[in-house]
């Protein structure tokens, strides 16, 4: 407790972005207390959206000063309350990514929700807030401890906006599964940290990756332990196979915003707490630990090709289009997750710059495709593929969006999602690792089949009605923003991943202590 340092008012600026979200939650549940029931709760949802977009100006600005302490020689991050708490560009461009997902989810929402689907509009929108706020308590946590409590802050939001349709048996169902599947997994995740403190005698992030040499000759079984309860818990968290069997009735229940943001921004934070504790405590520890780092670091690659597998396998039989999409968010969880598995060797250095670009691609891609499922669902009354049936007849722009961001998800040039899932196969092709290749390539033409399916109905089949499908003005907005992007980010992905090389640095945002 004498090394914890006490936050000054200098350290407050650090913390910018969190305490803007905290303001942000608190200030607009008071509004939704004081305002008459008559007034559409929109208004909240608009909040929500500047409050995540003025948390993101302040994690730009951050970016800009760590770069400028950097070329002056200062070291280009800040401890926080002893480590605890860190900012760094890994942090910060995760962070990034958190927000800039939440705005577009809320902002799509805006005008689509309904009542019956959400019957309390307010609390569903700023309960974004302190789920986000969770987040990226994850992405900048130096400790165990901050890890748990970020971790269970987006757990708790989680929980109850995947509820939030209280009359509905599908919903309840969802939340009941989500919450014991949550817990179990947390419940992992603290066991295997609380045998990792036994081992090492640190919850610094620093401090166990110091100690681990002397845990591993000393208690090597409690090392492994503590590791693979940590994996089973982060793959339960992820949704990755054999551990994925919640998703398709979660996703399937919850509201389709929250679904959106259950398969985007929550699995985005728990590979950054992956990321992050991992990469820190084993994956470059000391040379006596090289076997449990490789034992380890296997665990994980069989872990990202079961679930490259099982995910396109499960999502073939699927007509439910949110079912579709969570298997396919597992499937794209094994291709994030592929990264990490890889050695770093002078040919193969770009494992962050891999994982980044491609989770934008998957950010814009399945935000987008939400967004359209939730036009079409109100629309039909329907969230089956048969409500994309002659769409493009009904609204022919929005198809097009679709078929955009579909061509993403399937892997198709010139996309991001294409370049995205080529990178990472280069990664694996660079370090020897030809059996993920193999598996890579093969699910992903296997999924061709499985994204014509939308395709198909979009331009190859005749609705229930001829009634042309209205597409709210942010809706369709969110719908555009990402299709542009997804393939802007195939045209041009050599200035992002320069760009992203150009901010992190394995030495600098890992290792530097």
């Amino acid at each position: 407790m004498q090394a914890l340092q006490t936050l000054t008012w200098n350290d407050t600026w650090y913390l910018a972005p969190e305490i803007v979200l905290a303001a942000f939650t608190i200030a607009l549940a008071l509004l939704d207390l004081s305002l008459p029931r008559r007034i559409d709760r929109d208004i909240i949802g608009w909040g929500a959206v500047l409050g995540l977009v003025t948390a993101g100006v302040f994690v730009g600005w951050h970016i800009h000063d760590l770069g400028a302490w950097e070329k002056a020689g200062e070291s280009p991050f800040r401890n926080l309350l002893d480590g605890s708490y860190r900012v760094d560009d890994f942090g910060n461009l995760l962070k990034l990514v958190f927000l800039g997902a939440s705005a577009l989810i809320v902002l799509a929402s805006l005008g689509t929700v309904k009542k019956e689907e959400v019957p309390i509009k307010g609390e569903f929108y700023y309960l974004v807030l302190p789920a986000v706020l969770g987040a990226m308590v994850m992405a900048s946590s130096g400790d165990l401890i901050t890890l748990f409590i970020g971790m269970e802050l987006l757990g708790i939001a989680s929980y109850i906006l995947v509820g939030v349709r209280k009359s509905s048996g599908l919903s309840g169902e969802a939340a009941f599964k989500y919450v014991v599947t949550g817990g179990t997994a947390s419940a992992f995740v603290l066991y295997g940290m609380s045998f990792l403190y036994g081992a090492t005698g640190s919850t610094r992030l620093s401090g166990i990756a110091q100690s681990i040499g002397d845990a591993v000759e000393g208690s090597k079984a409690l090392v492994y332990v503590a590791f693979f309860l940590m994996i089973v818990g982060f793959a339960l968290k992820l949704a990755l196979a054999p551990f994925h069997a919640w998703a398709p009735d979660v996703y399937q229940g919850a509201p389709t915003p929250v679904t959106s943001f259950l398969g985007v921004v929550a699995k985005a934070a728990a590979f950054a707490m992956l990321y992050r504790l991992f990469v820190n405590t084993a994956l470059y520890a000391y040379a006596d630990t090289a076997q449990v780092r490789e034992d380890l670091f296997l665990a994980l690659a069989v872990l990202a090709a079961a679930a490259m597998i099982v995910g396109v396998a499960g999502a073939l039989r699927q007509q439910n289009a949110k079912r579709l999409l969570a298997l396919s968010g597992v499937a794209n969880a094994g291709i994030l997750l592929v990264p990490l598995t890889l050695d770093i060797t002078s040919f193969h250095s770009s494992l962050f710059s891999e994982f980044i670009y491609y989770l934008l691609a998957y950010v814009f891609m399945n935000v987008g495709a939400f967004a359209v499922l939730t036009v079409v669902s109100r629309e039909t009354g329907s969230e089956e593929l048969s409500g994309f049936a002659g769409l493009y007849h009904r609204a022919p722009w929005t198809a097009a969006a679709m078929t955009a961001l579909i061509c993403s998800l399937a892997g198709l040039p010139v996309t991001g999602g294409f370049f995205g899932k080529l990178f990472i196969l280069f990664g694996t092709v660079q370090t020897k690792q030809y059996w993920l290749a193999a598996i890579l390539l093969f699910t992903t033409v296997v999924s061709y089949y499985l994204y014509f399916s939308f395709i198909r109905q979009m331009f190859m089949r005749s609705g229930d009605t001829e009634r042309q499908t209205k597409v709210p003005m942010a809706t369709g907005l969110v719908v555009w923003i990402c299709a542009i992007a997804s393939v802007a980010l195939g045209v041009l992905p050599k200035p992002i991943l320069e760009w992203v090389d150009g901010l992190f640095s394995v030495s600098l945002d890992f290792l530097s202590r």
